[in-house]
């Protein structure tokens, strides 16, 4: 959908160079996401480690407590984020694209005092041994109960993470499978060759099919301020077109299910309710001339 955005502002509206033009830009916001999704990681694990240098700070004191003298530096040892920094890959994408500059000290700290607050902190340094289940636990726990819902952070995110704003839903989707898939990732390319295939061929589709789509779209704006409709509505509903005829292994309630939540995520207030309306109907006018021709995807063993 960015990608198709970013084309569309184009002067030059020759197809073979949107296309070849189009497959680059795609390539390189997919690799921007990646990037964000590996900062998101090291803000989750920054956190973790600072407990080393707060069981050092207090120990320094002129006149130490014994509580001073007895932080937990367990969390700053988690082995499934160690499993992580392990990973050639994630290392190297984060020694290559420079993304500890992202890294805010000041945040990692804020992060890592409302951690120790916590009941699931407490209830975790206290466990003696380290439970696998467990240490994902808590670093989930960082990531989606003190960093998501952050909104300061968040702003922080939007100033001062190039993309964050277009691309939180993406890395959110990626910290989700993140901690749902285990530390042998590829993370210097995350998204596999197959996803990478479809965004493509769906562009592609999509800047080849842009007239038919709109032959399709143009008679259902009739209730609709034809020259008010946004632009990545539109978009969406092409998207939409491409997939009900051009990917038959795509079942049509997935497809209206995932572009209504596109137009409400990036769109106008008004887009969830326009863009299912349409899609809805131009379906229907699909299925009734027979030109919808879905089949079971075939699942890799």
């Amino acid at each position: 959908m960015q990608t198709l955005y970013t084309l569309d502002t184009m002067e030059n509206k020759d197809l073979d160079q949107l296309k070849k033009s189009g497959a680059s830009i795609l390539e390189e916001k997919l690799d921007k996401s990646l990037d964000l999704f590996v900062i998101s990681a090291l803000y989750t694990f920054s956190a973790a480690q600072y407990a080393e240098t707060d069981a050092h700070q207090r120990a320094s004191k002129y006149l130490p407590s014994q509580e001073d003298l007895h932080v937990s530096t367990k969390i700053a040892g988690n082995e499934f984020m160690w499993n992580v920094r392990s990973n050639e890959t994630f290392e190297e994408r984060v020694k290559t694209h420079h993304l500890e500059q992202f890294l805010n000290d000041e945040w990692t700290k804020k992060l890592y005092l409302a951690l120790v607050k916590t009941e699931a902190y407490q209830k975790y340094i206290a466990e003696n041994t380290r439970n696998p289940k467990s240490e994902k636990a808590i670093i989930k726990f960082i990531w989606e109960q003190l960093i998501l819902p952050n909104e300061a952070l968040m702003e922080y995110f939007f100033e001062e993470l190039p993309g964050w704003e277009d691309d939180k839903t993406m890395t959110q989707m990626l910290m989700d499978n993140f901690f749902k898939s285990n530390h042998k990732n590829n993370y210097l390319n995350l998204i596999s060759q197959e996803k990478r295939d479809y965004a493509q061929s769906l562009m592609r589709s999509v800047l080849e099919k842009k007239d038919y789509c709109m032959e399709l779209i143009n008679p259902k704006l009739q209730n609709w301020d034809s020259e008010r409709v946004a632009l990545i509505d539109l978009l969406l509903l092409q998207m939409g077109i491409c997939e009900f005829l051009y990917y038959p292994t795509i079942p049509t309630k997935v497809t209206i299910n995932e572009y209504i939540e596109l137009a409400k995520t990036y769109s106008t207030p008004q887009s969830g309710q326009f863009v299912n309306g349409v899609l809805d109907n131009i379906l229907k006018d699909l299925e009734k001339d027979n030109k919808i021709h879905k089949q079971d995807r075939v699942r890799k063993s």
